[in-house]
């Protein structure tokens, strides 16, 4: 999964309105600029954060704790809290040697995500993170940039098998050559769920390797509505769906049916043949 307007609304800029500022202002004055100066947008955000809170005084810097508090407060989109075991069930119920295991790849804040009530549902939870400060705890550089294509790097891993933390010292382990029977997750077996631009990339690997991308948007905003759409029309996306995981839903029941359809291929593959 994508995290921000996939599994909740952007933390990003939720965050930002908590902290006192209005995000769309900020991105207008802050980012945007360096982006026209040729920054890549994630680590223009992050940079134009640390510069914003080291113009604030002490007290009212951004830190570490702070995040993490308002990822603990976080509110998400509905029925994201029971979606992992309904599909862990049947996943099992169609095939009881099927297992899921649930990751985020996301351009957000590690510190928010990793403090939301969800976090513990997932293997692995890859996003930006930041440099804190000793003693105060305030953010003071990227410590990781996850942008674009930057995020099939992290599906490679899991492919792989090397999305152990034993790998996060050993950045260049995705690039060794693992032979065919040795791939612990084939592409044809991920179920991919995201939202913007940043998620083209894993939405072309996947669909390009047989596996099942999905595209969601939030239906109060025509606006990402509209963007959302592109990506049916780029044949992006298997579906496009609202971010609504409740029950009866048609997210939940596209990735239900999703999760039947390859533990269904799991179950066929270890029958044994006549």
């Amino acid at each position: 999964f994508d995290f921000d307007d996939t599994l909740a609304p952007d933390t990003t800029w939720g965050f930002l309105r908590h902290w006192g500022l209005e995000p769309k202002e900020f991105w207008r004055e802050k980012v945007d600029p360096l982006v026209a100066d040729g920054w890549d947008p994630i680590p223009a955000y992050l940079y134009a954060m640390i510069e914003e809170s080291r113009s604030r005084p002490e007290h009212e810097r951004i830190t570490r704790e702070k995040l993490a508090a308002y990822g603990r407060g976080l509110s998400l989109h509905r029925g994201v809290t029971t979606i992992f075991d309904k599909l862990a069930r049947q996943a099992s119920e169609t095939c009881p040697e099927a297992r899921i295991e649930y990751y985020v790849v996301s351009s957000g804040i590690l510190e928010i995500l990793d403090n939301t009530r969800i976090s513990r549902s997932f293997t692995r939870i890859w996003s930006c993170d930041f440099l804190y400060a000793q003693g105060t705890g305030e953010i003071v550089f990227p410590k990781n940039v996850i942008s674009f294509t930057d995020k099939t790097r992290y599906l490679f891993m899991i492919s792989k098998g090397f999305a152990g933390r034993g790998y996060d010292s050993r950045p260049f382990e995705v690039n060794r050559r693992v032979p065919r029977e040795k791939i612990r997750i084939p592409f044809s077996r991920m179920v991919y769920v995201g939202d913007g631009y940043t998620d083209i990339p894993c939405f072309s690997l996947i669909r390009k390797q047989k596996g099942i991308a999905i595209g969601v948007y939030d239906p109060a905003s025509p606006e990402k509505w509209r963007r959302a759409w592109e990506f049916v029309e780029d044949q992006r996306v298997s579906n496009l769906l609202p971010a609504d995981f409740s029950k009866g839903s048609a997210l939940e029941q596209s990735l239900l049916m999703a999760v039947d359809k390859l533990a269904r291929d799991i179950a066929c593959r270890r029958e044994p043949q006549d």
